[in-house]
């Protein structure tokens, strides 16, 4: 390898936030015991957040974000792996508090790295990235909470956002309806052409009746805030909605009549700490039964170079689909 390499650091100095691509060394990456050359990696919203000022999703400066990367083991100091192994790293402390994707070079704890699966690729699993990731661990969890075909159908709110997307188009894969809730217009016919059977408005509205018309079996929701209670009430008996992100707000209230008349659940879903055995599952399962037929059309490749100009789009949601960035390209 080359003594030096780039990467994307995002620095603080008076509070004032920077980010540039520069000329790093192996010497200037955090502890690990893996040290990966990073093929692909992917901008989430909380990679944009960490180039800004004042969002707290930074733990310490100066940073690399990317809290997605996949690439090839160079070197490592571990008999878990060996140099040319193919590798995922998603979540724990990856660009928050230890130099992340956005870079050609990574050095990661041997405890925080997932093989890459037989039939998945290096880019397919950046198209995937914890938006991916996080859809298929709800799917999961409300499996195990009996989601079934044989009943009623599946909402997903948030449908346009990369873990929405990704879920309508998983569970569209393994036979479930699937009902897309979105507040954006003019997105039906892409979602109905990934797999949503229906395609509703954003569910806003609150009431105070305690139950409603029972209408989804499950729910997978990113939105939260006070709209969750109006979900619940329309959960089928024994349904379930899981919750994986609060984008609509972080408090909800709830009578208790869902949960004791009808048995409903709700699943909280964490896909930054899951213990690695059932993160193992989840990627094997991502490379099987829940890879969807068009997992390519969702992607937009960019260049390392391209990198600042489309995190400004991010933060600015003028960007659609998984933009997975190719650092060699």
């Amino acid at each position: 390898m080359t003594e030096t390499f780039k990467a994307f650091v995002v620095d603080e100095q008076d509070g004032k936030v920077t980010n540039q691509i520069k000329n790093i060394t192996i010497d200037d990456l955090p502890a690990g015991e893996v040290l990966i050359k990073v093929k692909y990696s992917g901008i989430n919203y909380k990679d944009a957040l960490a180039t800004v000022e004042n969002t707290k999703v930074v733990k310490s400066y100066p940073i690399v974000p990317g809290i997605d990367l996949a690439g090839v083991v160079e070197s490592s100091e571990t008999p878990a792996f060996e140099p040319g192994d193919e590798v995922i790293v998603t979540g724990y402390d990856l660009g928050i508090s230890h130099f992340g994707g956005f870079s050609e070079y990574a050095r990661i704890k041997e405890e925080w790295i997932v093989p890459l699966p037989k039939d998945l690729t290096l880019e397919e699993a950046m198209i995937y990235g914890t938006a991916g990731y996080t859809a298929g661990l709800a799917i999961e969890k409300l499996e195990h909470n009996g989601l079934s075909v044989e009943h009623e159908a599946v909402l997903v709110r948030g449908a346009t956002g990369g873990v929405g997307t990704l879920a309508v188009m998983m569970l569209d894969s393994i036979g479930y309806d699937v009902i897309a809730s979105t507040g954006k217009a003019n997105t039906e016919a892409k979602l109905k052409s990934l797999g949503a059977k229906e395609v509703i408005p954003r569910i806003t509205e609150t009431d105070n009746k305690p139950l409603g018309k029972r209408t989804w079996q499950a729910v997978i929701d990113p939105v939260g805030g006070e709209s969750l209670s109006q979900i619940i009430k329309h959960l089928d008996y024994n349904g379930s909605v899981a919750v994986i992100g609060m984008t609509g707000g972080n408090k909800f209230d709830s009578s208790i009549f869902p949960f004791i008349l009808r048995g409903t659940n709700i699943i909280g879903v964490d896909s930054v700490y899951t213990e690695m055995r059932q993160r193992k599952h989840i990627w094997r399962r991502l490379a099987k039964d829940l890879k969807p037929d068009q997992l390519h059309e969702i992607k937009q490749v960019i260049k390392f170079d391209d990198l600042e100009e489309n995190i400004k789009n991010v933060l600015k949601h003028n960007n659609s689909g998984r933009i997975v960035v190719d650092l060699e390209a």
